[in-house]
């Protein structure tokens, strides 16, 4: 079987994979801390009110938010990865 010149050397990929997960690792890091911020300063006061009143609500704002924050940062890191590669 003949190798493929367009792809490269072999030992590059595994290279490049570890410098992408550790780009990826740090953008992770940085807008999950902002995201709690954010949460923290805007939402604090409403879901802790929620927290000792409606049990039931609170756990289904909770998920929601851990949906919705998983959501957004797949789709912040996906599009910061492909601009990340598409400008090298």
């Amino acid at each position: 079987m003949e190798a493929n010149p367009a792809s490269g050397p072999p030992e590059a990929k595994p290279k490049n994979a570890l410098r992408d997960f550790a780009i990826e690792l740090v953008i992770y890091a940085v807008i999950v801390v902002a995201y709690f911020f954010l949460v923290l300063h805007f939402l604090g006061d409403w879901v802790t009110s929620i927290y000792k009143t409606h049990r039931t609500l609170y756990a289904f704002i909770a998920l929601t938010l851990i949906v919705v924050q998983g959501v957004v940062l797949e789709m912040l890191t996906t599009a910061l990865m492909k601009r990340i590669r598409r400008d090298q």
